[in-house]
């Protein structure tokens, strides 16, 4: 789970911008050699960002690094 807090961390920096949107997180998630993107493009196969706002993002551990729309931030969950 160390690589989804990680890059959550990163991501709830990035997210404090005023110009935040989902394609600048998914520019920087993919800056992380630990995301794991046909896991990712498979949890998000149904993404929409008028909906879900932001992509959740899996790790190579297993991890998630999921947005959270009511708070505004990316929060770090354990492999499922």
């Amino acid at each position: 789970m160390t690589q989804a807090q990680t890059l959550a961390r990163a991501l709830n920096a990035l997210a404090k911008s005023s110009q935040f949107s989902y394609v600048k997180a998914r520019a920087a998630a993919r800056q992380d050699p630990n995301v794991d993107w046909p896991r990712t493009k498979a949890e998000n196969e149904g993404f929409n960002p008028e909906v879900d706002g932001c992509e959740t993002f899996v790790l190579r551990d297993g991890s998630t690094c999921e947005w959270v729309s009511g708070t505004f931030t990316y929060v770090a969950r354990p492999a499922r």
